[in-house]
C-alpha cells in the first residue's frame, strides 16, 4: 500500500504502473527498508521506517515479450572459453541479463545453465559475471566472467577502451547521391554528444544533446563494405559505448538500420523476424590475466551480407 501511494506520483499520469509491476520491483530486491533490502511484498512497515527504491524505468515498465527466444546455449555457440572468461554468440530476441519480469529467459541465465551442465556436481549455480550488454534484438559476441577474481581487470579493460568492438549493420541507402562515385570500402566517422531525448515513461530514444544538458561524447567509425540496391552493409567500430550509439549515428548519417523504426529505419525483414539488423561481429581484447590478445568473431547471420 505504501509503494502504491508513493511511487505513481513520481511518473507522468499516463504511465501504467500496476500492482504487479510494484510487486516485481520488491521481489527483484530494488526496495530497501532502513538500509536493508526487502523482498517481501507483504512486509509491514513500522512508524518512522525509511523506504528507498532503486527504480530502472525501462525495466519497471517492460512487459514480457511473447517473441523472446527460448534458447539453450551449446558448445557451438561458445566463441572462447577458459577458466576465467567465456565469450558467447548471443542470438537476437534474447535479453543479455535477467529483468524484473519473473521467469524471463536471458543470455546470462543460458550461460549459467551451460556451465552447470558441464559441472553437474556443483551444489549451487556457477558464478557468471556480466561485463557488458547487447540490446535484445542485437546478436553477436558477448563476454562474461567465470570468476570474481578477474572482474576488476575486465572492467578496467572496458573502461580503458582496450576492447575493439566491431558491429555489422544492414541499413537503407536513403542518400544515394552520397554514394555516387565512391569506391568501396568507403569510410566515415560520426563524432558528437548524445543523450536521452525521450521521457522516462516512454521507450528509450537517444539523440544529439549538448554536454550542458547531459549529453555524452560519442564516436563511431564506419566502413561501408557492400551496397545492394537500396540496402547497404556497414562495419561499425565503437570508440565509445553509449546507449543506442550506432543506431543514432547511422540515422543521423542518412543510413537508418533496417528494422529500427525508432530511428527512421524501414520495417525489418520477415525472414529475420523483423529484427533490428545489428550484429556484434568482432570482440577483441587483452586477456585479463595473461595480456594475450583474444579475438572472437561471431559468424554473420543470414541477410547480413558478405564477410569483408
Amino acid at each position: 500500500m505504501f509503494l502504491r501511494r508513493e511511487v505513481p506520483p513520481l511518473f507522468p499520469p499516463d504511465a501504467k504502473l500496476s500492482n504487479s509491476k510494484l510487486r516485481r520491483l520488491i521481489v527483484a530486491g530494488c526496495v530497501s527498508v532502513d538500509g536493508r533490502p526487502c523482498a517481501r511484498p507483504a512486509f509491514v512497515l513500522r512508524a518512522g521506517s525509511r523506504v528507498t527504491a532503486d527504480i530502472d524505468e525501462e525495466k519497471l515498465f517492460y512487459e514480457k515479450d511473447p517473441g523472446d527466444l527460448d534458447f539453450v546455449l551449446e558448445e557451438k555457440d561458445v566463441l572462447f572459453e577458459d577458466d576465467c572468461i567465456i565469450v558467447v554468440n548471443k542470438p537476437a530476441f534474447l535479453p543479455s541479463e535477467e529483468t524484473i519480469v519473473e521467469g524471463r529467459a536471458s543470455m546470462h541465465r543460458a550461460v549459467i545453465d551451460y556451465l552447470w551442465k558441464k559441472n553437474p556436481s556443483l551444489r549451487n549455480p556457477p558464478y557468471v559475471g556480466i561485463m557488458h550488454r547487447l540490446d535484445r534484438e542485437t546478436s553477436g559476441a558477448l563476454l562474461f566472467t567465470k570468476t570474481r577474481q578477474v572482474n576488476k581487470a575486465v572492467h578496467d579493460i572496458f573502461e580503458g577502451r582496450q576492447v575493439r568492438k566491431v558491429y555489422r549493420a544492414v541499413a537503407s541507402c536513403s542518400d544515394g547521391g552520397r554514394l555516387k562515385g565512391r569506391s568501396l570500402p568507403y569510410s566515415f566517422s560520426v563524432d558528437n554528444y548524445i543523450g536521452r531525448v525521450s521521457p522516462k515513461s516512454q521507450a528509450c530514444r537517444m539523440g544529439p544533446l549538448s554536454p550542458e544538458k547531459g549529453g555524452l561524447h560519442a564516436r563511431t567509425d564506419f566502413t561501408l563494405v557492400q551496397v545492394d540496391g537500396d540496402t547497404c552493409y556497414l562495419d561499425c567500430q565503437l570508440a565509445t559505448g553509449r546507449t543506442h550509439q550506432i543506431r543514432v549515428h547511422l540515422s543521423l548519417s542518412g543510413f537508418p538500420i533496417v528494422g529500427d523504426t525508432i530511428y527512421g529505419g524501414k520495417q525489418g525483414f520477415a525472414a529475420n523476424g523483423g529484427r533490428i539488423m545489428l550484429h556484434a561481429r568482432l570482440l577483441e581484447f587483452p586477456h585479463p590475466l595473461t595480456g594475450n590478445l583474444i579475438s572472437c568473431e561471431a559468424p554473420l547471420p543470414p541477410l547480413f551480407g558478405l564477410t569483408v
